[in-house]
């Protein structure tokens, strides 16, 4: 299937969307991300994602016209919050146990980042809800612990690394898979915290 809404019959298209739960909404979502993983963005299908969950085509036709609007909703539906809870007093102690609640999900982000490949590059809603479910909320949680650190007098606001932490933070975990073939678990995230990050900022 491509991308565009020509794939299905003009009269499901244009029909009317369909009132579904959203229980069966989610699993919808699960199914499409799910795929995508697994098999890369290219080879994902309204017709793998109708079998898997046991629906007609044309339920997901009336619901999502176009593969990157699925995708796209697919993505925003599963945004949350990375590292909320994370407040040990200390800006040190706060990188540290982000590095290792990181692991949690940072393999399945970096193969879904790597699975859906040009293709962000090449939809504009795709890229933007990416960014929306996966890139602004990790920046974000980095930039507030950050901030914290910077108002309880730990590094100074004008500190040249602080621009730079989110970029390295988001940055290791995207590209170990690459270089080494292997996910940044826990133990790999904590040392490159405790060897670039904390020294980077003067901290001890």
């Amino acid at each position: 299937m491509t991308s565009q809404a020509a794939d299905g019959p003009e009269t499901v298209v244009a029909s009317r969307r369909s009132k579904i739960t959203p229980e069966r909404e989610q699993e919808f979502y699960d199914a499409v991300l799910e795929q995508i993983r697994e098999c890369g963005y290219d080879s994902l299908t309204m017709e793998g994602v109708a079998a898997s969950t046991r629906c007609s085509k044309s339920t997901l036709y009336r619901q999502w016209k176009t593969k990157p609007q699925f995708v796209a909703a697919a993505l925003r539906a599963n945004s949350c919050p990375r590292f909320s809870g994370i407040d040990t007093g200390t800006l040190a102690g706060d990188l540290r146990a982000m590095a290792r609640a990181a692991w949690n999900w940072s393999g399945r982000d970096s193969q879904l980042h790597q699975a859906l490949g040009h293709a962000v590059f090449q939809d504009k809603e795709l890229q933007e809800a990416l960014r929306d479910a996966l890139v602004e909320p990790e920046i974000g949680a980095v930039k507030e612990i950050l901030a914290r650190g910077v108002a309880r007098g730990e590094v100074a606001a004008d500190h040249p690394a602080l621009e730079f932490i989110p970029a390295q933070l988001f940055g290791v975990v995207r590209v170990r898979p690459v270089l080494e073939g292997r996910n940044a678990d826990a133990a790999y995230l904590t040392q490159f915290v405790e060897a670039v990050v904390i020294p980077a900022l003067g901290l001890t």
